[in-house]
């Protein structure tokens, strides 16, 4: 099973992440359905929205790291890359409502959705660097150029958790709302949207992001060339043998 749920209703493509066991850590087939889940909507004439949310509480993790290990996106083929670039080029709005962990790629695949929903306990968190990788998603492109340089190495070079209002201060987050309202409120502005003439949604998004459409594409490229290449980096074996030893890792012997 993808742990991918999708459903769509009313013109509204509902993509659902459904692993709360392991804290909705995304696998490589999830990452190919939620593509998949896309391309679909996208070619879809019945959607105008889609709407991209975890369980209650939860919206991501981010990779689950042995399966990441056992299945090493080594280019921008892989499923990972797949589902960015999907989501970086979709035509049609896409809505996200975030709650608990959004860590990872769960924070970076905002910088491509239109309209953001977080609930007060949501934390976000950019951890590539610690994990000895580099930033994915273009994010090392669109998070300088949405909340300037010096609070996106801060995010980036540091890789702290951060909380929603943080992330709703710096533009990355629509609006914080209660969790006990965030889908409810996700919903409803995805029936707004769905309800509005679709190609002029279509075109006003198009319009907006033409002026990066190329040169997201071009990092999201460009960053899965170095993250492949630092997958084999002394740096990555000790963070991931770390994480899994459950210990601090030690850079110390690194250059």
């Amino acid at each position: 099973m993808s742990n991918i749920l999708s459903e769509t209703k009313d013109g509204i493509a509902r993509i659902e992440i459904d692993r709360p066991d392991k804290k909705n850590a995304l696998t490589a087939a999830m990452y190919q359905a939620m593509a998949d889940a896309i391309h679909a909507a996208e070619a879809d004439a019945k959607v105008r929205v889609l709407l991209i949310h975890g369980k209650p509480g939860l919206f991501t993790a981010g990779n689950d790291l042995q399966d990441f290990l056992d299945h090493p996106p080594r280019d921008d083929q892989r499923p990972v890359f797949q589902f960015l670039y999907a989501i970086s080029q979709a035509q049609k709005p896409i809505i996200a409502a975030v709650a608990g962990a959004a860590v990872g790629i769960g924070t970076t695949m905002l910088l491509h959705c239109d309209l953001v929903y977080a609930a007060p306990n949501a934390r976000l968190q950019l951890p590539f660097v610690n994990l000895g990788l580099v930033p994915e998603a273009a994010s090392s492109l669109l998070l300088p150029s949405l909340i300037g340089y010096q609070r996106a190495a801060e995010l980036l070079l540091l890789g702290e958790p951060f909380s929603a209002q943080k992330a709703r201060d710096i533009g990355l987050v629509t609006e914080v709302v209660p969790e006990d309202q965030l889908f409810d409120t996700a919903m409803a502005q995805a029936k707004k949207l769905a309800g509005k003439p679709a190609a002029s949604l279509r075109l006003t998004k198009r319009l907006m992001k033409q002026g990066q459409a190329a040169a997201v594409a071009q990092r999201i490229k460009l960053e899965s060339g170095h993250f492949a290449e630092r997958l084999d980096s002394p740096e990555a074996k000790e963070a991931f043998s770390a994480f899994l030893e459950k210990r601090k890792p030690d850079f110390s012997r690194f250059d």
